[in-house]
């Protein structure tokens, strides 16, 4: 039987010469049937070769989003047209590990809809990456883990040794239905950079989905490659984590409770990040 279409959707924003290195692996890749590169902004010399590439392949498409949307928008731009099949969620930074669409896929047979799969995120030295494993996020856990007691991200614990549910993995490696992303309405918009991924995750979970986590499946991150400002990256994840406690609360005190300490969570996320911006 012939395996459903894959296509890959990279959002890329200044992302640098790593991205070459994202892009040749998946257009390698037997599984990867079609290839939406969305363009948030990237260098004039980085456009003409992104034009390039797209025109010497076959199912390469380049998407200019005409200015920096955000990775939720940019993703849900790349999904708007996409073959029925599989979605593969990856960052412009990363390079996809051979044998990893067919071990998403695999996981995912059988799974309750709406399904989100996520895979291991390594480092240029092997070790798992901060993120791709994570309890359900709550105002304790993420306080408590960027004062510097992780309580939230699964990383040092024992890896399992194949397809387990996870409450939420990461969208810099996921995969899922083109269905189901529909299913969701994709990333919720309002989240520009960063907890996107615990956004739909939850809601996958609340629509009576899955969400699993396969140690099969893996990435090579660079991380921190993008030219945006470390600061400014941290201060989108601050007011998005606060977006999401206020979106999910479930009263007018909890909502009280976020407001009053919103503060504090935007400087231990903020101020414990080195660089300028």
């Amino acid at each position: 039987m012939t395996p459903p279409v894959t296509t890959a959707i990279v959002v890329s924003y200044y992302t640098g010469p790593r991205l070459k290195e994202c892009l040749y692996a998946l257009a390698s890749d037997p599984a990867v049937t079609a290839i939406h590169i969305v363009d948030n902004g990237n260098p004039e010399s980085m456009r003409r070769w992104l034009h390039g590439f797209a025109d010497a392949r076959q199912g390469v498409k380049l998407i200019d989003a005409g200015e920096n949307i955000g990775f939720g928008a940019g993703v849900n731009l790349g999904a708007e047209g996409a073959a029925d099949g599989h979605l593969l969620i990856i960052n412009p930074d990363a390079v996809l590990k051979r044998g990893s669409v067919e071990a998403m896929a695999e996981a995912m047979a059988g799974a309750p809809a709406p399904c989100i799969i996520g895979g291991r995120i390594f480092d240029t030295h092997g070790i798992e990456a901060r993120g791709p494993r994570r309890r359900r996020l709550t105002l304790w856990r993420a306080l408590t883990s960027f004062a510097g007691w992780n309580t939230w991200t699964l990383e040092k614990t024992p890896a399992p040794e194949g397809a387990v549910p996870m409450d939420v993995v990461s969208g810099a490696l996921m995969f899922t239905r083109a269905e189901d992303f529909r299913t969701l309405g994709g990333f919720d918009e309002e989240f520009f950079l960063h907890v996107e991924d615990v956004d739909i995750c939850r809601r996958a979970h609340e629509a009576g989905g899955s969400v699993i986590y396969t140690p099969l499946a893996g990435a090579l991150h660079y991380g921190a490659t993008s030219e945006a400002p470390a600061r400014r990256v941290a201060r989108n994840k601050a007011d998005n984590l606060i977006l999401y406690f206020r979106k999910y609360a479930s009263n007018p005190f909890e909502r009280l409770i976020i407001s009053a300490l919103a503060p504090l969570l935007r400087f231990a996320i903020t101020f414990r990040t080195p660089g300028q911006g």
